[in-house]
């Protein structure tokens, strides 16, 4: 009897822990004012991330100081060369607009600890070397300018600074992995003197450069890692509470760590994984991060770079899961973007230009609506209009679209809008009438106006 009170004691504890656990929250917002404050970013489902800094000059990967465990005296010479002589974010900002994105996030600080901005908590930024600029402040004011909405990454790790602890990625532990030798590495070092510089240059992001809309902290690791970090080693509670009090309307993303708080974050994160996989994400908040390449800086050998396709892919699964894409361009040591990443923007823009509408707005379609075959579904649920992307332009002229009968309206090609015909094919089907020229688009998309 004892042995079964005892039981009955410890399985009450474990529910009111999970029940406990499940209610963790560092605010008081309701959800429907966070889907208010979200609606825009949902709404946009299309940004541009850009990786900038001194491992442009490298042009071999912006891991570099990691992946050849340079020391920092080895890595100053980048920072003495760094001249971004043809750098004009007007021209970015452009860019990203043309090619049909909402939204912009600048490495404003990446793990190698460089700064862009003129902080006055280092010396180790842009306005030492031969730049002479903050260039986050220029970043800001030319993306603000062309109506893209802004956002700052920053990198709570800092290969850098001093104070700041080993892990099982720093570059300096790449070769010994020994106890002794974090160790030794270690002496000296001190956290919370890091967790002081974290903060307070998170803090000048925040109020020196007016309305910041999105936050991008990255990242906390601890699983099957020996040396990780995780939100304690950021006081990330605290980081998150100073955020959102000095930017009452950011949006931040899910790497600080807080899994066990319900508003940890505002969304999750999936890095450079295939559309089969983001199909998991359906009906969560969430923004894929993806390269035009193999890697986030610029990195002049690299050749594994996506198709049109590919990206256009990248861009409609994500839509159709109910997610967003941020694309990644890494520009070169001179500040301009190189004519891979230039042409990929065109190749986006011209697509955009002809089928934002299949985008914008828009998520997963309504489950009544089968998806017909070698085709995606986006949907728009304010205008109520279903967006069919044709992965394969049927041979036969004919797209079969499965139990749509007394469900549409109108129906027509949504780059020109033509008029597509159609007609009841058994029982609950239509087929719909395409011309034999496909359209000079690479997927193109039916706009179906439902009843």
């Amino acid at each position: 009897m004892l042995k079964k009170l005892t039981l009955i004691v410890l399985l009450a504890s474990v529910i009111t822990s999970s029940v406990t656990a499940q209610k963790k929250r560092i605010g008081n917002e309701t959800a429907e004012q966070k889907k208010k404050r979200m609606e825009w970013w949902t709404d946009a489902r299309f940004g541009m991330f850009i990786h900038w800094g001194l491992y442009s000059l490298a042009a071999r990967h912006e891991w570099v100081k990691h992946n050849e465990h340079m020391t920092n005296e080895q890595y100053q010479k980048y920072f003495d060369m760094y001249n971004p002589d043809h750098f004009d974010p007007h021209k970015w900002a452009r860019a990203a607009k043309a090619a049909g994105m909402k939204y912009a996030v600048l490495t404003t600080k990446h793990h190698e600890g460089f700064c862009l901005f003129d902080s006055k908590y280092t010396d180790y930024k842009a306005t030492n070397t031969k730049a002479k600029r903050d260039l986050v402040k220029e970043y800001v004011q030319a993306f603000r300018a062309e109506g893209l909405k802004v956002g700052f990454y920053y990198s709570l790790l800092d290969w850098h600074h001093p104070d700041y602890t080993m892990d099982d990625a720093h570059p300096l532990t790449q070769v010994d992995t020994s106890q002794a030798n974090y160790d030794k590495l270690n002496k000296g070092r001190d956290m919370n003197k890091y967790r002081l510089y974290l903060k307070n240059q998170v803090r000048e992001l925040m109020t020196n450069y007016g309305k910041i809309d999105i936050l991008w902290l990255d990242w906390s690791w601890d699983k099957g890692a020996k040396h990780g970090k995780r939100d304690k080693d950021w006081d990330a509670v605290n980081l998150l509470k100073m955020v959102r009090q000095l930017q009452p309307g950011i949006i931040v993303n899910n790497r600080l760590g807080l899994e066990d708080y319900s508003d940890g974050a505002d969304f999750v994160t999936p890095e450079q994984v295939s559309t089969k996989e983001l199909e998991k994400y359906k009906g969560k908040t969430w923004e894929t991060c993806q390269t035009f390449s193999g890697s986030w800086g610029y990195y002049r050998d690299e050749n594994t770079w996506k198709t049109h396709r590919q990206l256009l892919d990248l861009l409609i699964t994500s839509v159709s899961n109910g997610g967003n894409l941020i694309l990644n361009v890494g520009p070169t040591a001179r500040g301009e973007f190189d004519y891979r990443a230039t042409n990929a923007l065109d190749s986006l823009a011209y697509w955009m230009h002809a089928n934002d509408k299949a985008i914008y707005n828009c998520t997963y379609a309504p489950a009544d609506f089968k998806v017909p075959d070698n085709t995606k579904l986006t949907y728009n649920p304010q205008t109520k209009r279903l967006y069919v992307h044709l992965y394969e332009y049927p041979a036969n002229g004919k797209l079969e679209l499965p139990g749509y009968k007394g469900k549409v309206k109108y129906a027509q090609f949504l780059n020109d809008y033509s008029e597509l015909k159609y007609e009841s094919s058994g029982s609950n089907d239509l087929t719909l009438e395409l011309p034999k020229s496909k359209p000079r688009y690479d997927i193109p998309v039916v706009e179906l106006v439902l009843q």
